[in-house]
């Protein structure tokens, strides 16, 4: 039996992204060092922030004509809609915690 180098190299090849796409893709459940798990509490909080960053850019682009009238309001309060959903459930964590 004649072996080339060459099926030596698509041997390794397919080894390497094998272990590659198995590194990617699966799931870990052990966070990385440094890394903490978010409670749903610290998840809701920066939401929350996230939430007024994005009412903040909303009225700067409506202020600069960028939207009318009838979107700025559509997503205006659809956002205000979010972030009272998102205060109220704040609220609960917290005085479930107190």
């Amino acid at each position: 039996m004649n072996f080339s180098p060459d099926w030596l190299v698509y041997v390794f090849a397919s080894l390497v992204a094998t272990f590659i796409l198995v590194y990617v893709f699966l799931p870990s459940s052990v966070p990385l060092a440094g890394e903490e798990t978010k409670t749903r509490l610290t998840y809701l909080q920066e939401r929350k922030e996230t939430i007024y960053e994005n009412l903040r850019d909303l009225n700067f682009e409506h202020k600069s004509g960028k939207f009318t009238e009838a979107d700025f309001e559509s997503m205006h309060s659809s956002m205000e809609a979010e972030a009272t959903r998102v205060l109220a459930e704040i609220d609960a964590l917290e005085s479930v915690r107190a």
